[in-house]
């Protein structure tokens, strides 16, 4: 397993500083449907505003539906393919626009799904597994192909596996996977009490 461990500026707990998003993973190894149901379990238990939960999953297991596997595979861009195809789960995590209790437009609905889509990611490094979230796809054809009411925004496909040899990719691919992981720093992404006055550690 290649080991791409943040280097922080200030200790963060282990599960935060290894996970990161492979694009090598292992074609051989399946996921269980007992670990796919913890990864959908933490995401279940992710914040969110009134608690309304406004994340829903696609889920495609390989070992299970390959299928559904590869009618989903199929709505991936093509650049995301060429690494996608070990991977044995895809997921699809999606918003509703509105809430729950009272039918008004919930603006919070994007911001809470990616709170759960985190959860998630962070549960796979806890059970040796890695994540690995996907802007490129066809959102469109993902609707009409499983379904997907007009109004849900699906909003990431979601790779889902154990990590494999970064020898199986090839040129930039994996130049980018034994590239050093990068960050802006601190000073750079929060600020001490105006917008601006860069954020200093104590």
């Amino acid at each position: 397993m290649l080991d791409k461990q943040a280097i922080t500026s200030v200790p963060i707990h282990e599960l935060l500083a290894r996970r990161f998003s492979p694009r090598a993973f292992d074609p051989t190894r399946p996921v269980s449907p007992a670990a796919v149901a913890a990864l959908l379990e933490a995401a279940r238990w992710a914040p969110s505003c009134y608690g309304d939960q406004p994340w829903r999953f696609l889920v495609w297991n390989r070992s299970d539906d390959p299928q559904g596997w590869q009618a989903a595979f199929d709505c991936l861009a093509e650049g995301n393919q060429v690494w996608v195809k070990d991977v044995p789960v895809l997921l699809a995590a999606l918003a509703l626009p509105t809430f729950r209790h009272n039918g008004q437009p919930n603006r919070w609905a994007q911001y809470d799904t990616g709170a759960a889509a985190m959860s998630l990611a962070l549960q796979a490094v806890a059970l040796g597994l890695a994540a690995h979230q996907m802007g490129g796809f066809d959102a469109q054809r993902l609707k009409t192909t499983f379904g997907v009411p007009a109004e849900v925004m699906p909003m990431a496909m979601i790779a889902v596996g154990y990590q494999g040899d970064p020898a199986r990719l090839s040129g930039e691919l994996r130049e980018r996977e034994m590239a050093p992981r990068t960050r802006l720093s601190l000073g750079e992404i929060a600020f001490q009490g105006r917008w601006g006055t860069p954020f200093a550690a104590a």
